[in-house]
């Protein structure tokens, strides 16, 4: 009976990560990315028309390498966390696969969002998809 309802809670446990970390690829590649995309083309052409004024655009420049920092650093992660997941679902022992996801695979959740976090600061909350954390600490 013990070892049953562990496998049960390792399986649980398991079945979890691998939820939030494919809802987590699928709307970051689905949503978040493309929005970033969409903001880097409004930034570049903000950047060319004040060159073309004659204006300073070195801010809109380092923004813009910026948000391409956090879009590259989050697509490389969420290669190497489905990659990590596949890796993990071979695994046919629940205890071993409930490691398995622990260590190789919900260390990627963090590091994700912390580069989503930082785009959802610098992000136009015009084109940004989501609620942002401000606004969902201030709702009545």
């Amino acid at each position: 009976e013990v070892e049953a309802r562990t496998e049960v809670k390792w399986e649980t446990y398991t079945k979890k990560i691998q939820i939030e970390a494919r809802v987590l690829g699928d709307i970051t590649m689905n949503h978040i990315i493309p929005v970033a995309s969409k903001y880097e083309a409004v930034l570049l052409d903000k950047a060319y028309k004040m060159k073309e004024l004659g204006l300073n655009y070195d801010s809109d420049l380092e923004l813009i390498r910026d948000i391409q920092g956090h879009t590259s650093a989050i697509q490389r992660l969420v290669g190497e966390m489905i990659e990590a997941r596949k890796v993990a679902n071979r695994i046919e022992d629940q205890r071993s696969k409930a490691i398995c996801y622990h260590d190789t695979v919900a260390i990627f959740l963090d590091q994700i969002r912390a580069h989503i976090d930082r785009l959802e600061e610098v992000i136009d909350d015009q084109l940004w998809p989501l609620p942002k954390y401000r606004e969902l600490l201030f709702m009545r």
